[in-house]
């Protein structure tokens, strides 16, 4: 149990877990309440968001030259801590909910924070761990200020679909496999290559 108390506090794990359950209350404090209803999903996306954003701080330790010779396969231990990063940035928006209304169902919070979680583990393996929060946020970005998928005319438009995944209604194909797909490619490649040097 030693060796777990020690990636947790080399990856700053204690501090990252305590700012992602103090950035989920206090945006959902902030947020207002919507239920999920289109035009209010930018606020539950951004409370998954800022999770990712924090947890990723934690995909490296200080120095990479030490995890790389360490006689342990870390190919497990990534994908784990990917996989349970990702339990918790959904778990803390779920809890937060108890403290006022509703802002997303849970089916949206679980996508959301899959395919972020998994988009700031391709963050660390292409930017380093300092930078892996600039995919999950850039992302957020693109898709908040983005027109919406479906025009006027009722037609919807595949590559908005994809730019937008996070803000659609969670029974939409594109999104719930726009989420897998980046939490499966996130997870594998940092799990086999590690965060960049």
């Amino acid at each position: 149990m030693r060796w777990l108390t020690l990636y947790a506090r080399s990856r700053q794990v204690p501090a990252s877990l305590a700012a992602v359950l103090i950035s989920a209350v206090v945006v959902w404090a902030l947020a207002d309440g919507g239920g999920g209803e289109p035009g209010k999903s930018g606020s539950a996306a951004l409370v998954v968001v800022t999770g990712a954003m924090v947890a990723s701080i934690g995909f490296a330790g200080q120095d990479l030259a030490l995890d790389r010779t360490a006689a342990i396969r870390w190919t497990a231990r990534r994908a784990g801590h990917v996989l349970l990063a990702g339990a918790v940035v959904a778990a803390a928006p779920l809890g937060a909910r108890t403290l006022g209304e509703d802002l997303a169902t849970a089916e949206f919070i679980v996508r959301d924070s899959a395919g972020l979680m998994g988009l700031a583990a391709l963050g660390a393996v292409v930017c380093g761990r300092q930078y892996a929060w600039t995919l999950p946020v850039g992302w957020f970005m693109i898709a908040y200020f983005a027109p919406p998928a479906t025009s006027t005319t009722g037609t919807t438009s595949t590559p908005m679909e994809l730019a937008t995944w996070m803000l659609l209604p969670p029974d939409a194909t594109t999104g719930i496999w726009s989420a897998a797909v980046l939490a499966v490619a996130g997870t594998v490649t940092y799990a086999v290559a590690g965060p960049r040097r």
